[in-house]
């Protein structure tokens, strides 16, 4: 059957994810990811070519370097792709044929692929428990838990996994192209994945609260875990970063708006369970860490700050320059009109101001 279908690395998703999976990166490819969850969410044959990718990726592979960025992509679709890839992806086949076996005894994967392996098969298992269509997962975890398997303790684990918000809000997921995306659009999803992540550009992030009082002292499993969800703060500052960069103040796109208010809500509850950590974390490199990134995202705070307080004061100057000049909140296309706006607003605007509090008396 493979050999009738092709190469899963030849369709334009399947590309994606084999540069995305490519074991001699030095980290993951943010943006590569994303557009992985566009083309899923686009076309017609994104979900079943990239699910095919993803298990040629992952079946007999002994570079775990390979297997760990797999699972990366994999979780990120989950979060933001919808009912056709969920589908797939929680279907018994999938996850007893694939991912159960990639942490096979016989296979011997290192400990950070069996907790990664199993906290991926327990978030789903809790996130459709309540979607009929999607309990595939469900039975395998129950399986598993009969079969005496221990499953991750939720500790410093707890910060994953964070919420990656999508690019754009847009079209539902009927609206279906079936060649690859232009632009990219973001879909609802059938039903609220509790906890693990609302699928998620829709909802907050859930931050949950430590189950453990007192200082912690994690294990190196535990430092990786915390590593790779720390480059996914750094890959939503860098986002947030390059779109403060871009934007301009007043003028922005409505989609680009709304996705910057909502890095901002996520990064900022990726904040609250860092600073908390701060406190715990007994590991000096780990908290010399944390606090770099705590210092990035404060950084990007102020620039998110900034940015909304220059983009307010545009739109209320025009708005009031409009009214005195032409009795309507709406500029003029008239290109005078224009040079005399532009005129006024940087060379006499708070003499002008103090004058139309005046006439507006």
């Amino acid at each position: 059957m493979e050999f009738l279908l092709g190469n899963p690395y030849s369709t334009p998703v399947g590309q994606c994810i084999e540069k995305a999976t490519d074991g001699s990166l030095q980290s993951e490819d943010w943006t590569l990811n994303m557009e992985i969850c566009d083309i899923i969410n686009e076309t017609e044959d994104g979900p079943k070519d990239a699910i095919r990718a993803v298990k040629k990726r992952l079946n007999g592979n002994k570079n775990y370097r390979e297997v760990m960025l797999t699972l990366t992509v994999l979780e990120t679709c989950v979060k933001n792709c919808g009912y056709r890839f969920h589908a797939l992806v929680t279907n018994r086949d999938f996850i007893d044929g694939v991912l159960v076996k990639v942490i096979s005894p016989k296979n011997n994967p290192p400990a950070i692929v069996q907790d990664k392996v199993l906290a991926l098969i327990q978030a789903w298992a809790d996130a459709f428990r309540s979607s009929p269509d999607l309990t595939g997962v469900v039975h395998v975890y129950e399986e598993m838990k009969r079969k005496g398997i221990e499953f991750p303790r939720s500790d410093l684990e707890t910060l994953s996994p964070i919420h990656t918000p999508q690019r754009l809000q847009g079209a539902p997921e009927g609206d279906i192209k079936p060649s690859a995306p232009s632009q990219p659009k973001a879909q609802p999803n059938p039903a609220p994945v509790p906890a693990y992540s609302a699928p998620l550009a829709h909802t907050p992030p859930q931050i949950p609260n430590l189950h453990v009082a007192g200082p912690i002292n994690p294990t190196p499993e535990q430092i990786c875990r915390l590593r790779s969800e720390l480059d996914i703060v750094r890959g939503n500052t860098k986002v947030m970063s390059e779109m403060l960069t871009e934007m301009v103040p007043g003028q922005e796109d409505p989609s680009d708006h709304e996705l910057l208010q909502e890095l901002n809500r996520t990064c900022r509850a990726m904040q609250q369970r860092i600073v908390e950590l701060i406190s715990r974390v007994s590991n000096e490199e780990v908290t010399e860490e944390l606090l770099h990134v705590n210092d990035d995202l404060n950084n990007i705070f102020l620039r998110y700050e900034r940015y909304f307080l220059l983009s307010a004061l545009k739109i209320n100057v025009k708005q009031k320059v409009s009214l005195f000049l032409f009795g309507s909140s709406e500029m003029p296309s008239n290109s005078h009109y224009m040079f005399v706006f532009s005129a006024w607003t940087a060379g006499s605007l708070p003499h002008f101001s103090h004058h139309l509090q005046l006439n507006m008396m």
